[in-house]
């Protein structure tokens, strides 16, 4: 009887950065969405990250929420010049470095 040599599986060494780069854009503009509603800022602004987060899952393209991220930046940028309660620069930090990441 012959030997059969199988091999094992090695791990792809290609991993998906981008699925975890772009949760992490989705877990970041529900944080920006909640932080707009909790200081009543730009409900127009609020809206169209809704019916982002709601494109994303349907098709799994972050580029609106991307760009409402980028618009949400430079209002909490603002924000936190005039010492908004509430605006932290570690917030800040979390919305830059999620969209550099992605």
């Amino acid at each position: 009887m012959a030997k059969v040599i199988t091999k094992k599986a090695e791990p792809s060494a290609k991993k998906k950065p981008k699925a975890k780069a772009t949760s992490n854009i989705v877990k970041v503009s529900e944080s920006i969405l909640d932080k707009l509603k909790t200081l009543n800022l730009e409900p127009s602004l609020q809206s169209d990250i809704v019916w982002c987060l709601g494109s994303y899952h349907h098709d799994q393209n972050p580029v609106g929420l991307l760009e409402k991220a980028a618009q949400a930046l430079v209002l909490f940028k603002g924000a936190l010049a005039k010492k908004t309660k509430g605006i932290t620069a570690k917030f800040i930090s979390d919305i830059e470095s999620a969209l550099k990441s992605s």
